[in-house]
């Protein structure tokens, strides 16, 4: 089986809807993470408020975000993103490894094993706790 890809699109919609998801929440890890068992890319966002809001909210935040009539328009589907808590254990595993700065960046992150973890594929926006 092929791998998919993880496009210049996909890269630069995650990086837009990191920066809008911004202006609303504390988003301490952004991320798209390749997923070999379904053979497809996924963007994970742990965002600080996910325990005190609870996950439906933000993902009807993200739902709104991505029917917004935003020239050009996110090229994004709800069902391409996942919104964990920062104490995740995917979050603290790449945490160990790589930070960035508050910013977004954009850091590609293969083949590599944390802690006994394999990681195939990420492509890392933000993993940043500070303040």
């Amino acid at each position: 089986m092929v791998k998919q890809s993880l496009t210049p699109q996909m890269i630069d919609a995650g990086a837009e809807l990191t920066r809008l998801l911004d202006k609303a929440y504390k988003v301490v890890a952004s991320l798209w993470l390749f997923l070999p068992d379904a053979n497809s890319w996924r963007l994970v966002f742990a965002i600080s408020e996910h325990d005190s809001l609870g996950p439906k909210k933000l993902y009807a935040k993200i739902h709104s975000i991505l029917s917004a009539a935003m020239q050009p328009p996110i090229e994004l589907e709800l069902n391409d993103v996942s919104v964990v808590p920062p104490n995740h254990p995917l979050i603290g595993l790449l945490r160990g490894a790589i930070g960035t700065g508050p910013g977004i960046s954009g850091i590609r992150f293969s083949g590599n094993t944390i802690n006994g973890q394999y990681v195939e594929d990420a492509y890392i926006y933000r993993i940043h706790f500070g303040t």
